[in-house]
């Protein structure tokens, strides 16, 4: 919802964005660089102004 990552990927998945936010949210529970990975999709995705 931020920057519309979980959206774009979702979209591209053919998933619901909610579903894909969730599995972002619940990863974040896991070791690893989950914060650094999405933002640096929210720089390298196009803007399509959803």
């Amino acid at each position: 919802m931020i920057a519309g990552v979980c959206a774009g990927l979702a979209q591209r998945w053919g998933m619901k964005a909610g579903t894909v936010r969730l599995l972002f949210l619940l990863s974040c529970l896991l070791p690893g660089p989950q914060f650094v990975v999405y933002i640096v999709l929210w720089v390298i995705m196009p803007d399509r102004g959803y």
